[in-house]
């Protein structure tokens, strides 16, 4: 049998990064199909679901060891405080959410497995824009519908006509008004109105017809433009002024909402 050299051996393919983002309480992770071997007492609750079939060995919540099958696009759940096992000699795609303040989700057992039709399209839907970002992804609304899964039901409450009425959303535009030069969260907007986060998104989406997100990001626009106008700063301190993480994260904005970026827009306002 002939050995082959190690410096002829073909180099191994490039392994998948593992792609994260951070909105809000929420880190989001899309964890490549690769080999893995995990051991750990979860500190936060952590949703996760398999784009993949995966088959290894694993103990949740239990000192028993044994084989695993997760089935493609299967929803899971690990509570705070559960003792974790998992290993698996190929893996699979594999999406986390995880809750990182001191907010319990719904779920109080974890499980793996679950079919659930919402669940799939919300996991493929981040998974997308975790390959490839733009400045519509509604990260916290996303995670916060992901979260709604784990009781296996959507959140059929009623909302209250008086739920966001003139006075709240005066207060609201007033704290927006305030804080648009900074991170403004769905849980901080929440917590003014001393609503859930979940319900809030709901009154909102039925007051405004846009989700908070995308209200936000409306504000962002104007205010930037109005900037862009009235004064001759910089477009990188109009992005900081108006909460955008940097300069090309504006353009990106402008050019995906109107077409044309904070240059060629200021260039034809001088005109």
């Amino acid at each position: 049998m002939a050995f082959m050299n190690p410096r002829n051996r073909p180099p191994s393919p490039p392994s998948e990064p593992i792609r994260r983002i951070e909105a809000g309480p929420w880190t989001i992770e899309l964890l490549p199909g690769r080999a893995y071997a995990a051991r750990y007492v979860a500190s936060q609750p952590a949703i996760g679901f398999a784009f993949d079939s995966q088959r290894g060995v694993h103990a949740i919540g239990s000192d028993r060891i044994q084989p695993f099958h997760a089935m493609p696009n299967g929803l899971a759940f690990v509570p705070a405080g559960c003792d974790v096992f998992s290993e698996s000699p190929v893996g699979g795609e594999y999406l986390r959410v995880v809750r990182n303040d001191a907010v319990a989700l719904a779920g109080h057992h974890a499980f793996n497995n679950r079919i659930d039709p919402l669940a799939i399209v919300l996991a493929h839907r981040m998974r997308g824009a975790l390959l490839r970002a733009t400045v519509e992804d509604d990260w916290e609304a996303w995670a916060l519908e992901l979260a709604a899964r784990l009781e296996g039901d959507a959140i059929p409450s009623t909302i209250a006509s008086n739920a966001l009425n003139g006075r709240r959303m005066h207060l609201l535009d007033e704290f927006i008004e305030a804080g648009l030069g900074d991170p403004l969260s769905v849980q901080a907007m929440a917590r003014l109105l001393g609503l859930s986060e979940g319900y809030f998104m709901r009154a909102f989406k039925s007051a405004t017809g846009k989700s908070p997100h995308g209200y936000l990001l409306d504000r962002r626009l104007a205010r930037a433009r109005a900037l862009m106008r009235d004064s001759s700063a910089r477009l990188s301190d109009i992005a900081q002024a108006c909460g955008f993480n940097s300069q090309a994260h504006m353009t990106a904005a402008f050019r995906q909402r109107l077409g044309v970026s904070p240059a060629q827009l200021r260039r034809h306002s001088g005109a």
